[in-house]
């Protein structure tokens, strides 16, 4: 079955990468797509492939942090019978494969080096050998490869070749993380919904504006891959119901958890973030669900004292124990919340940009929200 190749979404980031990419594809330049790890560098080839004058000829995908570094050689160019133990007979390699098609080299950074001097040459002039072979073999394959890895750092540290970074990347796309895409989050959600809905034979009841926007705000470290995975795991685990923020907020803090579990140096600081970010989000409905059941209780049972402790910041201070409150207090109580929504709100925004030093982008990333959201809440809260 043939593969999806178009790309969703309607942002201004994302519109840019397609025309980019239709741009390109109608040449045979070689192309380096830079994204985070399941941010769609794939979706992003296949595109440039389907829309290509080669789009009838093969795409080839290929990881190159998957194969061990001892086969990748053979893997990529082939091999001949007895090159090695376990080689019984020869075998094409995917630049064979992949001939007047495109091949997709995914993980390019994790390439070894002493791989990158043939592959550099096969950039440049199409020729290689089989390992085991003196034959010459030529291939047309298309070029596209695809990292998450800070490539300038891997080019200082003489982890990659400079003469093939920069022969790689004659064309550099970049795919923005799904965190700054917006509302193109809803319109990956709905076509994951409609994909999973054929697939498992559910019926999905909607989100509701809550959960809607908790989507939008969510920082997905996993990108478009985790939003697809959790859709999927949504849909099955809860049978396709409504889902409101206590369900989503369910879900995302048992992943949260789960990956809080697995002590990795190199993202203990996203990994915190995400915990204060599901704590705060948590904190907002629990927030919200106590000052509805206050004031469910005050409209309809006003005779009823309200129990608070005096060391509340709106209750009149009163010496140990508890105060309780007539049903005017209440009624006052009720117009005064101990601490609303909008305050948290700005309270986390203010603790974040003290902590980010007022720096707007790192600030935004901490709390999950695009950085026009950001300025936005500034400018309202005066901040």
């Amino acid at each position: 079955m043939k593969r999806e190749t178009k790309i969703i979404g309607q942002c201004v980031l994302i519109t840019q990468l397609k025309q980019l990419a239709l741009q390109v594809a109608a040449t045979d330049i070689t192309v380096l797509i830079i994204g985070e790890t399941g941010s769609g560098k794939e979706v992003l080839a296949r595109y440039i492939h389907a829309n290509s004058l080669r789009a009838d000829k093969s795409f080839i995908p290929v990881n190159c942090g998957a194969i061990p570094a001892g086969i990748l050689e053979s893997e990529l160019f082939g091999h001949e019978k007895g090159a090695f133990t376990g080689a019984v007979q020869g075998r094409k390699g995917y630049f064979e494969s992949a001939d007047r098609g495109t091949i997709f080299l995914d993980e390019i950074g994790e390439m070894p080096l002493e791989t990158q001097v043939k592959f550099l040459r096969v950039i440049e002039t199409g020729e290689f050998q089989r390992v085991g072979s003196s034959e010459t073999i030529y291939s047309d394959a298309r070029i596209i490869a695809a990292t998450n890895k800070n490539m300038y750092q891997a080019v200082a540290e003489k982890n990659f070749r400079e003469d093939l970074f920069y022969r790689l990347r004659s064309v550099e796309l970049q795919i923005p993380p799904l965190r700054e895409r917006g509302n193109d989050i809803l319109l990956l959600a709905e076509n994951f919904v409609h994909e999973f809905e054929r697939k498992h034979k559910i019926i999905f009841e909607g989100f509701s504006p809550e959960a809607a926007e908790m989507l939008i705000r969510y920082p997905w470290p996993g990108n478009v891959r985790e939003l697809r995975n959790l859709i999927e795991s949504l849909l099955v685990l809860e049978k396709g119901k409504y889902f409101t923020p206590e369900i989503l907020e369910k879900h995302l803090v048992q992943r949260n958890r789960y990956k809080s579990l697995v002590h990795d140096p190199s993202k203990s600081e996203k990994n915190e973030l995400q915990i204060i970010y599901s704590s705060i989000i948590q904190l907002r409905q629990e927030i919200s669900e106590i000052r509805q059941l206050l004031q469910h209780v005050i409209q309809t049972r006003p005779s009823i004292p309200l129990l608070l402790p005096d060391s509340s910041v709106t209750a009149p201070a009163v010496s140990g124990g508890l105060k309780t409150l007539t049903s005017d207090e209440n009624h006052h109580q009720a117009q005064e919340p101990l601490l609303s929504l909008d305050e948290i709100e700005k309270k986390t925004i203010t603790d974040a940009l003290e902590i980010c030093q007022r720096n707007k982008r790192k600030a935004a990333k901490v709390l999950g929200i695009t950085e026009r959201t950001l300025y936005r809440k500034i400018k309202v809260y005066g901040l």
